[in-house]
Parts: structure tokens; C-alpha cells; sequence
């Protein structure tokens, strides 16, 4: 018998003949009951939502219609129709006309696309407003969801667009409401029923942005896998959290995406059920059963004790072997006996490790063979270049001892400095390849990576627009209070430092170079980015390896720098990119590095006089 039917017998037969009889009609028949009148509750609110959304999507669409249908606006479209027409005068008007008719948002968009006047964001006056210009009959359109970016940040609104034309010029009317807390308490709801609204507005999952009727919700952050899994497929579905170690506590949600114009993910929908009154319901039929098959109970007890440890033993010790291979010991082998499941996955087990202590150890081979085939390939190129001049100055040294006497001195005097130089470039190269080889390890304090930033973007302004190349525009997205690491100011710096340099070598033609930090979990990220030639998926892949470059010039071991000292600092790093459009060197450091540090490698020198 295998030892799936093993469990089967045991475990049916001591617990279903004792209360299985008595309490499944009633328990699955009280299910089901509920579960209908839930459904009907959760149909019914999502029908109520979907009236009260197209209701308040009418009467937007025509509150802008009627503003573009209105007298200031038709002259304010003729006065702009006009050749060189000063637009700059109905800059303020939007804010007016949206308080006027009960609007969130406003905005007076010109045949170009440009915004002339915005009643959320005055500021942005001049900006382009792109897909309102797109070939699409707002007439017939209707509403529509979409993500507008405010003064105060993203916010999710319930737009319309109306056209006012005069000639061949357009003057667009892009109005709206805010969907958010305010549309969520018109919404009649059951007493044990909740509807909450996921703003998707950033990339992101953010806990504000689930919001209730009256504002951010508690504990939002438990929505985040139902809310990721929405953004990988928009669909509707269902899922319960457990609020509590009590199944009384738990709560199902119906799941719906709201999408915007293009079918992009704006919002998620959740009506939440509580199973509160279900679950006491059938504990009142469970605890009935019990009193009546009490001595069914005490024997499944005993039978299940049994049965438990006749299966955990061997269970218990696959789990341990487990762990002494995550904790590096690979030799692990679990003695396991019998001829059932659990028998085999242990004889699997045991191949297991045997396997990866051999592939380990044939991975460790190549990997070194590797490195050091890189490391002679790397310096032999290095060093080839200055050993031809030095032959070909020791053989014009010969060959003048033995033809020109008499010219000797005066190609001596040449040589000597061309071998010298030579000597000096060999010693270059050798002391960068020692340089790499005796990293320091990082002398930690409290650093301010947005001020190291700072810094060494102003080293480089100059370079940015030298005279004689093409200029290249650097931006600073720096997050503000971005919480102090602990790191050496002096690493980081340099590593920063190679990440602009390689960005300037990756845009010989000139482009936009761009530094941004963000605050993560626990961590800060560093993103460097350029609009250059960009990487192959083949030079991707090895950015990283020491003495490896794309470049006519240079070791190859500037960003083996960065990554030495990102790891050090125990931090990761990490590249996109795509040819002809650019690459991303994305930097995550932690807060504070953990303890353990990689021992140095120190590679001996000798030091021979002549």
C-alpha cells in the first residue's frame, strides 16, 4: 500500500465515519446558502457601481461639453485660431471655469497638443498634452478612466473630452472628476459588505493608494499579492485574506480591474465579504457534532497521533538534511527506511547532493580556468602594445652600434626616452591590474548618497559641454528624504564615478545622462542611465567580468570596480539595456551592510633594479 493510501485509510476512516455523517449535509448545504445570498449581495453592489460610475461619466461629459459650447470658450478658440495669437492671457482661466461647473480637473489644451491653461497643475502651462491630438472622436467616445498627473502628485479621474472648432485649428476641453473616497461612500452597501479602491497610479504597489470610504485603508499592505497579481493579468477574480488567526476574522473580495482608455490597469475594484456570520454558524453545527460523536472524535484523536508519528519521523529528517544543505553542507545524506513515497523522495534526495557536490565541483573547475584564461588573454593584449616599441628601439640600438658608430650617441639618447616611456606605460598597466586586486574594504560611516551624487555630477559639468563634442544634458531625480547609509563616502564616490564615465563613453554623439535615487525597503537605489549606443544581450551578460570591454581604450575593469565595491558594500547591481536606445545601471545598497565582508585579495608584486 503506497503511502497516500496509507494516509487516505487512516485519516477517512477514524475521522468521516465519526462526524463526517453528522455534519457535511449541514455544512455544505449552510455553505452554499450563504455563498448564494453573498453572490447576490456582491452582484448587486457591482451592478450599483457600475450605474453610479456611468452616471457620474454622463454628467461629466456633459458638464464639459458644456463648457466648450459656451460663449467664453468659443471666443477664447476664436482669439486663439488667430496667426500669432497671445495665449498666454487665458492662463488662469481653467480654475475659474472648473470651480464654476463642479470640475476636479480642467484643462484648455491648443491645436498642438499644448496645455494653455490647467486648473490642477497651473505650472505645467506650455506642457504637451500629446493623445488629446490623437485621431479619435471624442464626440462618440464618452467618459473614460485615465492617470493625470497634479501638483499634488498622480490622481486617478474620471475624464471627457470635447472639441470646439474654429477653421482648421482645435481648441480641446479635457475635464473631469476625482475617483476616489468620495465616490466610494455614495455607494449603499450590506452590513457585512466593504468596497475599497486601489489607485494604480505608480509603478509600484503602495498602500495608500488603497483607499475606503473614508480614506487610506489599515493593513493595505496585505492586498499587495492580490493587487500584483491584477497588474500581471487584469481580470476578475476572487481571493480571501485572513485578518486574524481566527477563521471568523476572514474575508473573501471580489476582484475588479478598472481600465482606462488604452486598456491600461488604473484602478482595482474590491467588494469585500465577511465570513464572519458563516463561520459561527458553522461552529454552532460543528460543536453539535461533536456532543453527539464525541467517542468517533477520541478515536480518530488516537488514530491520528499514531499515524502522525509514524509519518513526521521521517519527514523530520528530509527537513533537516534540507537545512544542512542551505547552511553549505552538501555531503548531507538522510537515512530513510522503507519502500513508500517517503522512501523514495529520500533515495532522491541523497542523487540530489551527490549530484551537486559533483556539478559543484566541476563548475568551481571551469570557473577558475575560466577567470584565469580571461586574466592571461587580458594582460598579453595589455602588454603587447608597449613591448613592440621596446624591440624595435633595442633593435635600432643594435643596428646603429654595428652600421652608424659615429650616430650612436644620438640614437641612444632617443631610445633611452622611448624605452623609459614604454617602461612607465608597462608599469601602468601592471599597477591597474594591483590596484583591482588590492580593493580596500569599505571603512563604514553615515553617507548621503544624494550628496556624493551632487558632487560628482558637478566634477563632470565641465566635460558635459566641452568645446569640441557633442554636449551631453545631465538630470537629477533625487528622492527627497532618502534615509543616511551607512558606506564609504570615498568607494561610493568612485563607483559613481565609473558609472558617469562609462554613460559619457556610451555617448560619443552627445545625449541625456540621468541620476535617480529612490528609497526602497530597507534599502536606497541608485539608477545611472544614458540615451547612447546601448549593449548587446551578449555584452550584457558580461559587463561585470574583470578585463572585459567593448571599448578601443581601457582595461575593462571600471565597472568590475563598481561591482566589487557594491558588493562589499553588500549591496546588488544590476544592467539594462537595448541597442541604439540606451542602458540603466541600476545600484541597491543597503542601509546598513551586513557584517560578514569578503577577504581581500591581495596579489605580490616584485620589484627587480636593474
Amino acid at each position: 500500500m503506497t503511502f497516500r493510501s496509507k494516509l487516505f485509510v487512516n485519516f477517512m476512516l477514524a475521522l468521516l465515519l465519526s462526524v463526517g455523517l453528522v455534519t457535511a449535509g449541514v455544512t455544505v448545504v449552510t455553505r452554499h446558502a450563504f455563498d448564494e445570498i453573498n453572490r447576490e449581495h456582491t452582484d448587486a453592489l457591482v451592478s450599483q457601481f457600475q450605474k453610479e460610475f456611468d452616471r457620474r461619466g454622463h454628467d461629466v461629459l456633459n458638464r464639459v461639453q458644456g463648457i466648450a459650447d459656451a460663449e467664453p470658450t468659443v471666443r477664447m478658440a476664436i482669439d486663439l485660431s488667430r496667426p500669432n495669437a497671445d495665449i498666454s492671457v487665458y492662463v488662469n482661466d481653467a480654475r475659474g471655469v472648473a470651480q464654476s461647473h463642479q470640475l476636479d480637473f480642467l484643462d484648455f489644451v491648443g491645436t498642438d497638443g499644448s496645455i494653455i491653461s490647467s486648473a490642477e497643475w497651473s505650472a505645467r502651462f506650455g506642457y504637451k498634452m500629446e493623445w488629446v491630438t490623437q485621431k479619435e472622436d471624442w464626440a462618440t467616445r464618452g467618459s473614460f478612466l485615465m492617470k493625470l498627473d497634479t501638483q499634488e502628485g498622480p490622481a486617478l479621474a474620471l475624464m471627457a473630452v470635447a472639441t470646439v472648432r474654429v477653421g482648421d485649428k482645435d481648441l480641446y476641453v479635457v475635464g473631469g472628476e476625482r475617483l476616489g473616497k468620495e465616490f466610494l461612500a455614495s455607494l449603499v452597501l450590506p452590513s457585512n459588505m466593504r468596497a475599497l479602491l486601489y489607485l494604480n497610479l505608480v509603478p509600484k504597489f503602495e498602500p495608500a493608494n488603497l483607499i475606503d470610504s473614508a480614506g487610506p485603508v489599515n493593513e493595505a499592505e496585505r492586498f499587495e499579492p492580490v493587487i500584483e497579481r491584477e497588474r500581471t493579468q487584469p481580470v476578475v477574480q476572487t481571493a480571501k485574506i485572513d485578518w486574524t488567526f481566527d477563521a471568523a476574522s476572514a474575508e473573501i473580495f471580489h476582484v475588479i480591474p478598472q481600465l482606462g482608455r488604452q486598456n491600461e490597469l488604473l484602478g482595482v475594484l474590491l467588494i469585500g465579504d465577511s465570513q464572519r456570520s458563516v463561520v459561527t454558524l458553522e461552529r454552532h453545527i460543528l460543536w453539535l457534532a461533536v456532543g453527539v460523536a464525541a467517542i468517533g472524535i477520541l478515536f480518530g484523536l488516537m488514530l491520528s497521533w499514531w499515524v502522525a508519528a509514524r509519518v513526521t519521523r521521517p519527514v523530520q529528517k528530509l527537513a533537516a538534511g534540507a537545512r544542512e544543505v542551505s547552511e553549505g553542507n552538501w555531503n548531507t545524506r538522510v537515512v530513510v527506511r522503507g519502500r513508500d513515497e517517503v522512501g523514495q523522495l529520500a533515495q532522491s534526495f541523497n542523487q540530489m547532493t551527490q549530484q551537486l557536490v559533483d556539478q559543484r565541483e566541476r563548475l568551481i573547475q571551469a570557473e577558475r580556468v575560466a577567470a584565469w584564461r580571461e586574466v592571461a588573454r587580458r594582460l598579453a593584449h595589455e602588454l603587447k602594445n608597449p613591448l613592440f616599441p621596446l624591440q624595435t628601439t633595442v633593435e635600432n640600438l643594435q643596428r646603429a652600434s654595428s652600421q652608424n658608430p659615429e650616430q650612436f650617441e644620438e640614437v641612444f639618447r632617443e631610445s633611452t626616452g622611448i624605452l623609459l616611456s614604454e617602461i612607465e606605460n608597462l608599469k601602468a598597466i601592471v599597477g591597474r591590474f594591483s590596484d583591482f586586486a588590492k580593493m580596500p574594504q569599505p571603512e563604514l560611516g553615515p553617507v548621503d548618497l544624494n550628496t556624493i551624487v551632487r558632487n560628482v555630477e558637478k566634477l563632470f559639468e565641465a566635460q558635459f559641454s566641452a568645446v569640441g563634442r557633442p554636449p551631453i544634458t545631465p538630470e537629477l531625480h533625487l528622492a527627497e528624504g532618502l534615509p543616511t547609509i551607512q558606506a564609504d563616502a570615498t568607494l561610493l564616490r568612485r563607483a559613481v564615478e565609473n558609472l558617469i564615465l562609462n554613460a559619457m563613453d556610451a555617448m560619443p554623439a552627445g545625449g541625456v545622462l540621468m541620476l535617480r535615487t529612490t528609497n526602497g525597503d530597507g534599502d536606497v537605489h541608485l539608477e545611472v542611465s544614458d540615451t547612447g549606443t546601448g549593449l548587446t544581450p551578449e555584452e550584457t551578460e558580461r559587463i561585470f567580468t574583470p578585463y572585459y570591454t567593448t571599448k578601443q581604450h581601457g582595461t575593462g575593469l571600471g565597472l568590475a570596480i563598481v561591482q566589487a565595491i557594491v558588493a562589499d558594500h553588500g549591496g546588488r547591481i544590476s544592467v539594462e539595456s537595448e541597442t541604439g536606445v540606451g542602458t540603466a545601471f541600476h545600484v541597491e545598497l543597503p542601509t546598513r551592510p551586513p557584517h560578514h565582508q569578503a577577504a581581500p585579495v591581495v596579489i605580490e608584486e616584485e620589484n627587480e633594479e636593474a
